[in-house]
């Protein structure tokens, strides 16, 4: 990435600075990351923004909005990976509509919709996205912003609501100080820059660089719900990108056990801090037909095949492994383009400590810290309970959401 600010010309609608401005060392990484969700209106939240950590938990009691902040990150993270905005929302239960906040009043077009954002921190600095999304009575995005170095470098905006498109316009600095174009309205402009913009002037380069930094923190993002009740089957052979349910990890184990003996060491180790029986190894055996199951193995004595554990520790054995391994053991599509040294894996853990007790709960979040400190792992995760009194554990970020929202 070209980490320099251009300098642009002024041109009416698209903000602009006269000198060059150069972020910080302090603030440049060189792996991008979300560091700020945005929920403007979305479901219960109004006018609401998290700072995120490598470790951020949200917490609180059903109903005061945890899911729903860990829907959003997710559907923009769809978004950018290229889903068009009807199969992004595909995962909120009850739609699109579901989203809007239930006490936004419809205006006289009948239009009702809801706004996310995010903030990613990468090699540009700071680079901030806004969404707005209309969810009635047609679904669509009406108006998109990125913005970074002080200036505007996208800006969308629906003009012509009997169009499928929005008008586009983007930071250039050239000849011609913005280029504007119509963009498809289920689309997130953002991801489509790197196939319109030329990079020819020193705006689009920097244009290109800020949406790239996006699209690599965004799409880095793996959605983990451990189901036991399906981890307990066994998996077909060579299945070997972990799914989100995790119910193929007999397969995954016997791939990644091969792979690196250090890794698989740790790996070793840290399932077996968390599980009540011994853990000496991680293995597999042949189930017939072609299937494997797994097995926590022992030195002494016959092994324990996963089906035998409780719902607590396939959830812990899950979540270690997903921590421990990275985007090339995950069924996710991160950007190729870019080597996997640069990128950040997130992971996204709705009910974070569901069936966990005490002790598993606070072995994964000291595992969770030791690889955010390296860097190459993040967790965004929710919890159950408002945990008054609780002090968050060192390196742990907390979000009470205590109270209504």
């Amino acid at each position: 990435m070209d980490t320099r600010c251009a300098r642009p010309d002024v041109h009416p609608g698209v903000s602009s600075v006269v000198s060059p401005v150069v972020p910080p060392a302090a603030s440049r990484t060189q792996r991008p990351v979300v560091t700020e969700l945005r929920l403007s209106a979305f479901k219960s939240h109004r006018n609401a923004s998290f700072a995120l950590g490598p470790l951020t938990l949200f917490r609180g009691p059903s109903g005061s909005g945890k899911s729903s902040a860990l829907q959003a990150y997710e559907v923009l993270a769809r978004l950018a990976g290229g889903d068009a905005l009807g199969e992004a929302l595909s995962l909120v239960d009850g739609g699109p509509g579901a989203c809007v906040p239930q006490q936004a009043r419809p205006d006289a077009q009948g239009r009702r919709g809801f706004r996310i954002g995010c903030t990613v921190e990468g090699p540009v600095g700071p680079v901030r996205v806004d969404v707005a999304v209309q969810a009635e009575p047609e679904l669509r995005i009406v108006g998109e912003r990125m913005t970074g170095c002080g200036r505007t470098l996208l800006s969308t905006a629906l003009r012509d609501p009997g169009r499928r498109a929005v008008e586009a316009a983007w930071h250039t600095a050239g000849a011609v100080p913005v280029t504007r174009a119509p963009l498809p309205d289920d689309r997130l402009g953002t991801a489509l820059l790197p196939l319109r913009v030329a990079g020819k002037t020193a705006g689009q380069r920097l244009v290109l660089d800020a949406a790239e930094q996006v699209v690599v923190a965004l799409r880095a993002v793996f959605a983990c719900d451990p189901r036991p009740e399906l981890m307990r089957m066994p998996a077909a052979a060579h299945d070997g990108l972990l799914r989100s349910a995790c119910d193929n990890v007999a397969a995954v184990l016997d791939r990644t056990r091969h792979e690196c003996a250090t890794r698989h060491a740790a790996l070793v180790a840290a399932v077996g801090a968390g599980c009540r029986v011994p853990v000496d190894g991680l293995g597999v055996r042949e189930a017939g037909g072609g299937l494997l199951q797994a097995v926590l193995e022992r030195k002494s004595g016959d092994g324990t095949p996963v089906e035998r554990l409780g719902d607590g520790e396939l959830r812990y054995l899950a979540l270690c492994l997903v921590l421990m391994t990275g985007p090339g053991v995950l069924d996710m599509d991160p950007v190729g383009e870019v080597l996997q040294a640069r990128q950040a894996l997130t992971v996204l853990a709705d009910d974070f400590d569901r069936c966990l007790d005490a002790r598993q709960a606070r072995e994964l979040i000291a595992l969770a810290v030791r690889m955010g400190e390296r860097g190459h792992v993040r967790l965004v995760g929710t919890v159950r309970g408002t945990g008054d009194g609780d002090a968050p554990a060192e390196g742990v970020s907390v979000v009470d959401l205590g109270g209504e929202c």
